[in-house]
């Protein structure tokens, strides 16, 4: 996407959702379709943290949720009766502690593989509420948490009653498409209610770095700088700086920094070695990003590791 900070987390305690079914397992609920994972928390008897290393999309659609959490590199703020989405590559969770906790709500997971070669593929990343840079959770009215709920119990259902198809599958995207479409709407309700000014620079900022690193530019420019990234918004450096640090209180180049290592981060779950992730990010030389990587987490990726 749970969420709490991982920076001295051993990799063993990291529970790898590859498989939506494999955060089912975990926490005992029914295994009810290959690409599609529909958990009801309150069916579910106490069960153990965990941070998650995801895979999969999913939704935690729930009443409440554990305390101090985080999401990425940063705490996570959370509202009851609300909803956390999460993305492949990303990572999110509670550590297990031994604790058990009951939780009360929902709990949607899917493949990637279940959106190959559809329209809601192609248009995935303009539910900007999946990214690392919406460190939020999307708080629902009573009305918007029954629709959504109501969705996901009447999708389990399909799931129930159905051996998997290629029209089950279509049904399930037809769910699926309107469940993110309430999800976006309560998305666009809350950035209208913030200040409009920095919240839009920081998706403009966070959208042009993901898109950096897509087209692979790092490969032959390196790592992005703050002046590329001002030129490209159109403005100038010291402005740009002067804007960013108002709406997060750190600098550009620290923000750019922080991405990189969530990115680094994934690579290093996903079995690249230092040498490959360094390749990978645009350094020049693996030992100048072990030293950015300690600088930021206060962990060299072989400690990160766990080796």
């Amino acid at each position: 996407m749970s969420f709490l900070c991982i920076f001295a987390t051993d990799m063993r305690n990291i529970l790898k959702v590859d498989n939506p079914n494999d955060y089912a397992r975990f926490v005992d609920a029914p295994v009810l379709h290959p690409l599609v994972s529909i958990i009801h928390y309150d069916e579910l008897p106490p069960f153990r943290h965990s941070l998650n290393n995801y895979g999969v999309y999913g939704l935690f659609i729930q009443r409440q949720f554990p305390h101090n959490l985080s999401y990425g590199m940063r705490k996570l703020q959370v509202s009851d009766g609300s909803i956390i989405a999460v993305e492949p590559g990303q990572i999110g969770g509670l550590e297990d502690n031994g604790e058990r906790i009951s939780l009360s709500g929902w709990v949607l997971l899917w493949s990637p593989e279940l959106l190959h070669g559809t329209e809601l593929e192609r248009h995935i990343d303009r539910y900007q509420f999946f990214s690392y840079f919406f460190d939020g959770s999307l708080r629902m009215e009573p009305d918007e948490w029954l629709s959504i709920t109501q969705l996901v119990a009447q999708m389990r259902q399909e799931l129930t009653l159905h051996d998997d198809s290629p029209s089950l599958r279509t049904i399930l995207l037809a769910y699926l498409r309107l469940i993110l479409e309430y999800c976006n709407c309560i998305y666009l309700r809350q950035l209208s209610e913030e200040d409009k000014g920095g919240s839009d620079l920081l998706k403009r900022f966070h959208n042009l770095l993901q898109q950096y690193f897509r087209e692979n530019r790092q490969l032959s420019h390196g790592l992005p700088t703050v002046s590329y990234c001002a030129s490209m918004l159109a403005y100038s450096p010291r402005y740009f700086g002067d804007i960013v640090h108002k709406a997060t209180g750190g600098t550009a180049i620290g923000y750019i920094h922080n991405y990189v290592i969530n990115q680094a981060k994934s690579l290093l779950m996903q079995g690249h070695n230092i040498s490959e992730t360094s390749r990978l990010l645009g350094f020049d030389f693996p030992h100048h990003f072990t030293r950015l990587f300690k600088r930021i987490t206060g962990l060299t990726p072989s400690e990160f590791l766990g080796k």
